[in-house]
């Protein structure tokens, strides 16, 4: 990829979620102020390899986009009276700061594509797409599906909030409760695409993370008496505080046991800790937000690896497993499992995935697996599990360091 092409990119992810959001507001439809932002976008990887990265990219951006708004209206001639009104609104609106309704925007987004008329999975991708600025390569790479059907659900759940005319505003009432958990979840998403990078060159997105974080406290404002919403907000800024030890200084991986814990944010941590006992005070220590937060309080509480508290780990994961069942936490709960009680242990229950073969194409399942026949001393099957997940990952940081440990099992 061209170097200002990657720059483009960079500036989508960052901006994408201000720019679908304001044009949603201007325009009063979700989809078409998605299909607006990727028309500024392919503008812009046009424009500036030759122009130069604008002094403000994101208002660059919205404003080419509403000059297509209006171009896509006026061609549209039953559409004439709409055309005026939003040229008043662009015109009107012209000097007004892109940040002004930014947070209020994003809120109503989120609120949006995550709207009960969609499926829960079709919530996921949708906020993913028009929030993080993620391709729809990548969404189908964090959920295990191929690309083609990513796609159609995305452009399925599109037409569906056209077709039933969700208003682009945040729910009060009674209406309120049941879109609260998909909003949660979709936060967290963002937050793991942010702390864990699908693909590309970088293992973490800080700004991504801090976006998610930001969504998070915002919710917790709105709904202050949610044990999940402060539960939730506890989970990110405990994991949060890790990210400048997730990586060197060249931007390779350093596992949890490396890292060191002098350089965690221990300002998060108490923040975090606090949401947490909020959390519990309120009645959620059994909520799934707040057990892993409290899985992630025992990692911040412990000033040395050796110190973790790995029994109790393993003990939270399997209420874990109790209360949002899941493959995934399943193998979480094997690496807890491992610590705790040894490597054989937690084979054993690894194995029982693996034969399940719900995550056959999940890259951390045989690195996992590799690890724990490392401990084992079985190099040679090691290696061959750590050849095939960095075959699975699309992160070029996890790959390498994959590669890596399978170089290392070399007789």
């Amino acid at each position: 990829m061209p170097a200002a092409h990657r720059v483009v990119d960079a500036v989508w992810r960052i901006e994408a979620a201000r720019l679908i959001a304001g044009l949603a507001r201007v325009v009063g439809e979700v989809g078409l102020a998605e299909d607006l932002a990727q028309d500024a976008l392919v503008a812009a990887l046009e424009q500036w390899p030759g122009s130069g990265i604008p002094d403000n990219p994101g208002a660059w951006l919205m404003t080419v986009a509403k000059r297509r708004a209006v171009d896509g209206l006026r061609r549209e001639i039953r559409l004439e009276r709409k055309v005026a009104e939003l040229g008043r609104t662009i015109r009107t609106t012209a000097e007004i700061d892109v940040e002004e309704h930014v947070e209020d925007d994003v809120l109503r987004l989120m609120f949006t594509t995550c709207h009960p008329v969609l499926t829960p999975p079709a919530r996921a991708a949708l906020t993913l797409k028009m929030l993080a600025g993620l391709r729809t390569e990548e969404i189908a790479r964090a959920f295990l599906v191929p690309t083609t059907t990513m796609a159609q659900r995305i452009v399925r759940a599109k037409k569906t909030l056209t077709d039933a005319r969700v208003p682009f505003e945040v729910p009060t009432g009674a209406e309120l409760a049941p879109r609260l958990a998909s909003v949660l979840g979709v936060v967290y998403l963002l937050f793991n695409e942010g702390y864990s990078a699908t693909a590309g060159p970088d293992l973490v997105r800080p700004a991504l993370c801090a976006e998610a974080m930001r969504l998070g406290r915002v919710l917790a404002a709105l709904v202050p008496t949610e044990p999940e919403a402060h539960g939730l907000i506890a989970l990110m800024e405990l994991q949060a505080s890790r990210l400048p030890t997730r990586t060197d200084a060249s931007g390779e991986i350093v596992t949890l046991l490396e890292q060191d814990r002098a350089r965690w944010d221990r300002l998060l941590i108490q923040r975090g800790l606090a949401a947490l006992d909020r959390s519990v005070e309120l009645g959620g220590a059994a909520g799934k937000y707040t057990v892993q937060a409290a899985i992630a309080a025992c990692h911040a509480r412990a000033r040395t690896a050796d110190s973790t508290d790995w029994g109790r780990i393993a003990t939270l994961y399997g209420v874990l497993a109790q209360v949002a069942p899941s493959p995934v936490i399943e193998l979480n709960r094997a690496v807890a499992v491992s610590m705790a009680d040894g490597p054989a242990a937690a084979l054993e229950l690894v194995d029982a995935l693996v034969a399940g073969n719900s995550l056959a194409r999940y890259h951390l399942l045989p690195a996992v697996r590799a690890d724990l026949l490392v401990k084992l001393e079985r190099p040679d099957e090691a290696r061959v599990e750590f050849e095939r997940a960095a075959g699975l990952t699309d992160n070029e940081r996890e790959r390498d360091l994959l590669l890596s440990r399978a170089a290392g099992c070399a007789p």
